[in-house]
């Protein structure tokens, strides 16, 4: 099952960007998705296979009810989700978002070399476990509330 247990429609929490890898990042209104860049104005934006990052707030809220003061953008995602199992997509999945915008899943998880700012102000780090990266096949401007679509 690819959507959560409540049977909540996929959608959009927040957009957020930062201009310094590895740190939190700021929620925006909306941000443009560039074809094979990423997210407009985000230090993580480039060619490769990790141009934007995917985040649940299901994760997000497992640090909250550990006492962790965190919301979007705390784990330097780009893009925080609702209602659907990022961990569970396959890596090739496509996904829409928002009325034009597609992308790929490109990698589940990540290895951290090193420990980043986010964990540093944290003490943990979810992204490595529970947050998924994605090129973007098509762009378009995405925003909070976008439905997310499993292709």
């Amino acid at each position: 099952m690819l959507e959560n247990s409540d049977k909540i429609k996929p959608k959009v929490l927040a957009v957020c960007i930062s201009d310094i890898k590895g740190t939190p990042k700021k929620q925006m209104t909306g941000a443009e998705l560039r074809p094979d860049w990423g997210l407009v104005g985000d230090a993580h934006a480039a060619s490769g296979k990790r141009q934007v990052s995917l985040l649940a707030i299901e994760s997000i809220n497992k640090m909250k009810e550990q006492g962790v003061d965190v919301g979007f953008g705390s784990f330097a995602e780009n893009i925080t989700t609702q209602g659907i199992n990022l961990v569970g997509l396959p890596v090739g999945q496509k996904l829409r978002i928002g009325p034009e915008a597609i992308l790929q899943v490109s990698q589940i998880g990540k290895e951290c070399h090193g420990r980043c700012a986010v964990y540093y102000q944290i003490g943990d780090c979810i992204m490595p476990r529970e947050g998924i990266f994605a090129a973007v096949i098509k762009g378009g401007r995405i925003k909070d509330g976008d439905k997310i679509e499993i292709l």
